[in-house]
């Protein structure tokens, strides 16, 4: 394996920098002291650095040889607004956040394959280190994109990698076409004449339209797409009412439609509506409905595919590299990237875990053992993305 010394030798400063990151967690757009410690290291490293991009965005850019073709690797900088609960020494400092995602890891290893790639740099062309901001709900990677990122940094292709908890530890998955889903999300109000409980026949009841509602809308999945399809429609919130004796008059649900084909985001909005409004007329109500598209799926290209392939199997072993996998139904901004460009987004199996302590959890703990896998999973990717020319004999 490529780096092998080198990728022990670092592995310790690597787990110090994610330690160190992970007990000052920031927000989406609000990463700046992260971002600062990145740029920093980045130029300790002698790297040319770019700041500010799309907020709080740093690139991070090494050319080697001929410098001529390019690629990008890209990690996260932002935390989650979660109450931190692993009673860890490094646990987050700051209350009501914390890295229960992995970002600090992503970004660690990020590093990590930046100082190796510095001081050995086993390739031909140009790396661009990418740490995006606010990828868990705001669209960092789409803000870099509107800041012109790939206009000043072209790539051929984009590479990502997430830890997977719950996928066999060691593994590294990655496939042609969608890994993971599109995201919509929807708000509706039922609105009408509130009344006394005693006298319901004064007034409307949005709560029984509500209720008509959140029966209703199943049919989106069960009855109107292809069973083969994958499709979730999944109501989070309903709001309404503050008085025992009052019967409201509004009701505010809101939802969250999953999928990978792209056409089911008009299918749903349509559905949603019809159905609201067909049952606020049953009803006495009325239905108000804003629908909001959201990320788009991460759809990974054949090529980049291969090439993650290529070196998840040469630091892994071919049977632990899988190309042949469900997708998931969560969502990632990365999409934005993909689509731009080309790309490859990789889970990295960080092995079984309880309850809690999965992605978003308030117990979640990334898992350090990773890091040497991942360090060598990026310096092997990019040897082979962008390979050494051979010069030809004088």
């Amino acid at each position: 394996m490529l780096y092998n010394d080198p990728i022990t030798a670092v592995t310790p400063q690597v787990i110090g920098w994610r330690h160190k990151i992970h007990a000052n967690p920031e927000l989406g757009f609000q990463e700046k002291e992260t971002a600062r410690f990145v740029a920093a290291q980045l130029r300790g490293f002698g790297l040319e650095v770019h700041e500010d991009i799309g907020g709080t965005g740093v690139v991070g850019v090494l050319k080697s040889g001929t410098g001529g073709r390019a690629i990008g690797l890209r990690a996260e900088l932002d935390a989650l607004p979660v109450l931190e609960r692993t009673g860890l020494s490094y646990a987050s400092k700051r209350e009501g956040v914390m890295h229960a995602c992995g970002h600090d890891g992503h970004t660690a290893m990020l590093l990590g394959a930046a100082k190796l790639l510095s001081q050995a740099p086993a390739f031909d062309g140009t790396v661009y280190f990418v740490f995006q901001p606010a990828e868990e709900n705001e669209g960092g990677s789409m803000r870099m994109i509107e800041d012109g990122v790939f206009d000043r940094f072209p790539v051929e292709a984009m590479y990502a990698v997430h830890n997977w908890p719950g996928l066999k530890f060691g593994t590294i998955a990655t496939r042609v076409g969608p890994q993971m889903a599109a995201v919509d999300n929807f708000e509706l109000r039922f609105s009408g004449l509130g009344a006394h409980v005693a006298m319901p026949h004064l007034g409307d009841d949005p709560i029984l339209a509500a209720g008509a509602f959140i029966t209703a809308v199943q049919r989106i999945v069960s009855r109107s797409v292809d069973p083969q399809t994958p499709l979730v429609v999944s109501l989070t919130q309903v709001h309404g009412g503050n008085v025992g004796n009052i019967v409201p008059k509004e009701i505010w649900i809101q939802g969250t439609c999953r999928f990978f084909d792209a056409e089911l985001s008009d299918h749903c909005e349509k559905l949603l509506g019809e159905i609201a409004q067909g049952v606020a007329a049953s009803h006495g109500v009325t239905a108000r409905l804003d629908y909001k598209r959201g990320y788009p799926p991460v759809i990974n290209t054949a090529e980049a595919v291969a090439t993650a392939i290529a070196a998840a199997a040469g630091v892994v072993g071919a049977e632990n590299a899988l190309a042949d996998f469900s997708p998931s139904l969560g969502c990632e901004d990365f999409a934005y990237m993909v689509r731009a460009t080309s790309g490859s987004y990789a889970w990295i199996g960080a092995g079984e875990v309880g309850p809690g302590e999965g992605l978003h959890g308030d117990r979640y703990v990334f898992n350090d053992e990773i890091v040497p896998i991942v360090l060598r999973y990026w310096t092997d990717l990019v040897a082979r993305a962008l390979p050494k020319i051979e010069q030809a004999a004088p």
